[in-house]
């Protein structure tokens, strides 16, 4: 090959280029969409962003690509690069789309480089912090005097604008750890930063040799690069920053943006370091996707749990308690006592047997299992009493194992299933308390089961095929699952990751559920399936994990008899299924939009007078149903019919009676239906008997 030519992989096929030539060139000359050449388009709001200068595709007959087309990236040799990547001989090119999961985040990154970029062009006395991109946006931290305002807001996105406007390019270039520390002197969180290498979690609170993920945006990888903004006509340095990148090729690949909204959050998220201010935005790659994303948040926001919660009587956090720490008024405990009721009943049908463990332990038990060790930062503070030292429990399994261990057990006794309601504490940290979806205290449907190791691929079966039906039986219908495998750092004998991970993938097949392989996402001591819900609006929820245990067994020195009378350790399989009791509570509220099905309703009927003399009629209807078992309530105040009906649509209650003159001398109610539907003159009898099987066969209403 002469010395002024590369040999390169593109698409599976072999392609020879110019010595210079950029990713970008390979996939334009290829017939890849733009790939970043000329000008990128109208700018932000353009479903034209990503096209070439004459507005049409390279390659494709004329005809431009839509807008998650767009490329705006390259995967050389498996590591995504800019698209002024130079590439080598003997490199493999592919494109990387900005509609894609890695194109999204590049997009999202790059428009938290021009969020950073507005705000020290309004507010020059800004620090930086970091700025990554998540799920479905991006944010980033700043240290200012005083918070920003929604004023404040609005100015930086019109500012960012501008910015989309200029087309400025993103340059990369490699810096040395001296050269970063002289160019970021007034920078002093970024210089703190410097120095950190790979995308490692650390500890939080500055002292961890390595970035965490967030971090890894600026300085994962062996070396440190800035990322500078260029002037697209004097190639003018106009605004930089320590990035790790990749970035689009210019701002103008940005088609549509907003600012979200903004808030406190501290350096590194530790309580011991200053208190920045974050601002939170999204971008997408078209106008329609955002509009979409958009309608999303809003319908989310009506169906917000914490918001459904305080207008529906269910739960609320008293500060007198603490942050994180729910209590559950009469409706909101009657929904919690159905849903622990029908699946205890399905456990018990399953063969588990209900155990009970106390809420506090001596600190032995959590130094035995490890937990100390590993999760002692989330475990609320120990407490000294009688020359002991105790903890709330932060997990069940270690309880569980000693009710195991309390006598010798069988062979003939495995599979053995034990099954509680057990209240954990875990001391999460404020900023990611979130209502009931994210709690400092909470009950676990904790289920631990020991096994021979014969037994493991069959009992995760029926345990999978047990979660996903008793999950059904609550409404929730769309699953995937996550097989996570093992991790590059690991505990224990391969051939033991092996055989779980296979009867795991086992579990899965037999299923028929979709899932993803999750290569090296496992815990350091065990593989584990993830089951992942989409709710009414299309929202994904990872709920219940069943995980192989290959430590716990070991560290307690726990044994059965085998049938050959050796003594052998069994197989443990942790299975939480709702997750906890108050997570999926708020799932449900959200996945409903509080309009329970029957069976679940904390009031399923309410009777409604039309006249005071009406009540002791609907009383009598009213003992018929509770004689059935169906909660039931009788308006007698002194409201109008009308409001009474709006109030019992506002309770989302899902049937009303209603009863008058003509319906007392027929011995018959006026049926009416939580969306406003009604049949009149119907059989009280008939009546009752609609209801009791709409509750008894767990029927949904529109």
């Amino acid at each position: 090959m002469p010395a002024d030519k590369l040999h390169i992989t593109l698409a599976g096929r072999e392609h020879v280029v110019e010595a210079g030539t950029t990713a970008g060139d390979a996939l334009a000359e290829a017939g890849s969409a733009d790939a970043g050449r000329g000008d990128a388009g109208a700018g932000a709001g353009s479903a034209d962003a990503g096209r070439a200068a004459d507005g049409k595709a390279p390659g494709s007959g004329g005809k431009a690509p839509g807008p998650d087309g767009v490329v705006i990236a390259a995967r050389v040799n498996g590591t995504i690069r800019d698209l002024a990547w130079l590439l080598g001989d003997g490199d493999t090119v592919a494109p990387v789309e900005i509609g894609s999961p890695d194109g999204l985040a590049i997009l999202r990154h790059s428009t938290a480089h021009v969020l950073a970029q507005a705000v020290q062009e309004l507010h020059p006395h800004a620090r930086l912090g970091i700025g990554p991109p998540v799920e479905n946006g991006f944010y980033y931290d700043f240290d200012v005097d005083d918070p920003f305002s929604p004023e404040d807001l609005k100015a930086i996105e019109q500012k960012m604008r501008q910015i989309v406007r200029q087309g400025q390019r993103f340059s990369r270039r490699v810096v040395s750890d001296e050269q970063a520390r002289t160019e970021l002197a007034a920078e002093p969180y970024k210089l703190e930063l410097i120095g950190l290498k790979g995308g490692s979690a650390g500890t939080a609170g500055g002292s961890s040799p390595q970035a965490s993920t967030e971090e890894a945006v600026e300085v994962g990888g062996a070396e440190l690069t800035i990322y500078d903004n260029l002037d697209p006509g004097t190639a003018a340095v106009l605004w930089k920053d320590l990035c790790r990148g990749p970035h689009l090729p210019t701002t103008r690949y940005i088609p549509a943006f907003k600012l979200m909204r903004s808030g406190g959050a501290y350096w590194r998220g530790s309580e011991r370091n200053p208190q920045l201010q974050r601002i939170y935005g999204t971008a997408w790659p078209s106008r329609e996707a955002q509009d979409g994303y958009l309608t999303l948040l809003a319908e989310a926001e009506r169906r917000d749990h914490r918001r459904l919660g305080a207008e529906l009587d269910l739960f609320s956090f008293p500060p007198e308690i603490g942050s994180g720490l729910a209590v559950f008024h009469p409706k909101g405990g009657t929904i919690r006592r159905v849903m622990e009721d029908y699946s205890r009943r399905r456990h018990e049908e399953a063969g588990y047997e209900f155990v009970n463990t106390p809420h506090i332990t001596k600190s032995q038990l959590f130094e035995t299992s490890g937990h100390l060790d590993w999760y002692a930062d989330g475990m609320y503070p120990p407490m000294e009493m009688e020359g002991a030292t105790y903890y709330p429990k932060p997990m069940n399994c270690p309880m569980h194992i000693l009710i195991y261990a309390a006598r010798g057990r069988s062979y003939r006794e495995l599979p053995l299933r034990l099954f509680e309601f057990g209240t954990v504490y875990r001391f999460e940290k404020s900023g990611v308390v979130q209502g009931l979806t994210r709690a400092r205290g909470f009950t676990q449907d904790d289920a631990h089961i020991f096994c021979r190791p014969d037994q493991l691929a069959d009992e995760l079966a029926s345990l999978l095929e047990f979660v996903v039906g008793l999950l059904r039986d609550y409404g929730l219908t769309e699953f995937e699952a996550e097989l996570s495998t093992r991790p590059e750092k690991f505990v224990g004998e391969i051939a033991e990751w092996d055989r779980a991970e296979a009867a795991l993938k086992h579990a899965l097949d037999v299923s028929e559920l979709p899932y993803v392989i999750a290569e090296g996402e496992g815990a350091f001591y065990a593989p584990k399936i993830d089951v992942h819900v989409k709710d009414a609006i299309g929202r994904r929820w990872q709920l219940s994990t069943l995980q192989v245990d290959f430590q716990e067994p070991g560290r307690f020195g726990i044994e059965y008899t085998a049938a050959d009378g050796t003594r052998q350790r069994p197989q443990m399989i942790h299975r939480a299924l709702f997750g906890s009791i108050e997570r999926f509570f708020g799932i449900l509220v959200e996945h409903y939009a509080g309009a329970f099905p029957p069976w679940l309703a904390p009031v399923q009927v309410v009777g409604i007078p039309i006249a005071d003399h009406h009540v002791p009629y609907l009383d009598d209807v009213a003992a018929k149903l509770r004689e059935r078992r169906i909660r039931v309530q009788v308006d007698a105040s002194a409201e109008r019919m009308q409001k009474k009906i709006r109030t019992a649509q506002q309770q989302k209650v899902p049937y009303m009676l209603l009863a008058g003159d003509d319906d007392m001398a027929a011995g018959a109610v006026s049926f009416r239906y939580r969306n406003g539907e009604q049949r009149n003159g119907v059989p009280v009898a008939e009546a009752i008997e609609e209801i009791v099987a709409a509750v008894e066969e767990r029927k949904t209403l529109p």
